[in-house]
């Protein structure tokens, strides 16, 4: 998975901006049709540069969901690592379960397409995994777990559906990440309640959540992520940090 594909895809989803709250509502369990906006912003030291900006969008459809998050670096940006990148999602209402996730990377030159179909058995969730590039033959991989299984669209709305006042203060709680042709496991732990300030000045009272993800064996498959999620009836993710080697990746919950 990119970095850029990890940062956007690992918060997101998020029109209007969230009026901070010091009572806490409900967790959601259904969702109204929404576009949520993003912007990306690469911090080094002193530097800040907004560097991509994404859009993620849910629309219902009888017993299902539909969510796409489209990612695209800024025209400064393009010049140096261009990216174009979509991934959609086709979940249940009904226990947000995904039935189909889709990941389309256009970085630079490389070109390919992740597609995982489910299916659901009494016992385990199976993924039907393949890998489709232009210059390469198609690679297909069956994965399977038991537990709770998602992906990196769909997991963002599971968290939306938490009650981290019930789970308290460094309460966690586990599940599995099919993405692409990869299993990972995910630990999403919860810190607790305080304020964030996003990059338009406002602040908003948040969930402090931490994400880490490990592959089979424990070994980790990345830094973790730190994700803000607002207190309200929403439950937006309002600000997710991912580190990379050189610097960090803050995702800013952006007004339309």
């Amino acid at each position: 998975m990119s970095r850029i594909t990890a940062i956007t895809s690992a918060m997101l989803a998020i029109a209007m901006l969230v009026m901070p709250l010091r009572a806490s509502a409900a967790p959601k369990t259904t969702f109204a049709d929404e576009s949520l906006n993003y912007e990306i912003v690469y911090h080094w030291g002193l530097i800040w540069k907004h560097a991509a900006s994404a859009t993620l969008s849910l629309t219902a459809s009888g017993s299902h969901y539909n969510s796409r998050l489209a990612a695209r670096t800024v025209s400064w940006a393009d010049k140096i690592y261009r990216v174009r990148d979509t991934l959609s999602c086709q979940m249940l209402r009904d226990g947000l379960k995904p039935l189909r996730y889709v990941k389309a990377t256009h970085e630079k030159k490389y070109i390919d397409q992740n597609i995982v179909s489910y299916t659901y058995t009494d016992t385990a969730t199976l993924g039907k995994c393949i890998v489709i590039r232009p210059d390469r033959d198609t690679v297909s991989t069956n994965l399977s777990a038991r537990g709770p299984v998602y992906d990196m669209v769909s997991v963002y709305y599971y968290l939306r559906t938490l009650d981290f006042d019930a789970m308290g203060k460094g309460g966690s709680t586990s599940l599995t990440i099919f993405s692409g042709k990869r299993k990972e496991n995910l630990k999403i732990t919860y810190i607790d309640r305080r304020e964030v300030k996003l990059r338009d000045k406002s602040r908003h009272e948040a969930y402090y959540i931490r994400f880490a993800f490990t592959q089979e064996g424990g070994k980790k498959s990345s830094d973790d992520i730190e994700t803000w999620i607002s207190t309200d009836e929403r439950r937006i993710p309002l600000m997710l940090i991912g580190k990379l080697p050189i610097g960090e990746v803050r995702c800013y919950y952006a007004a339309q």
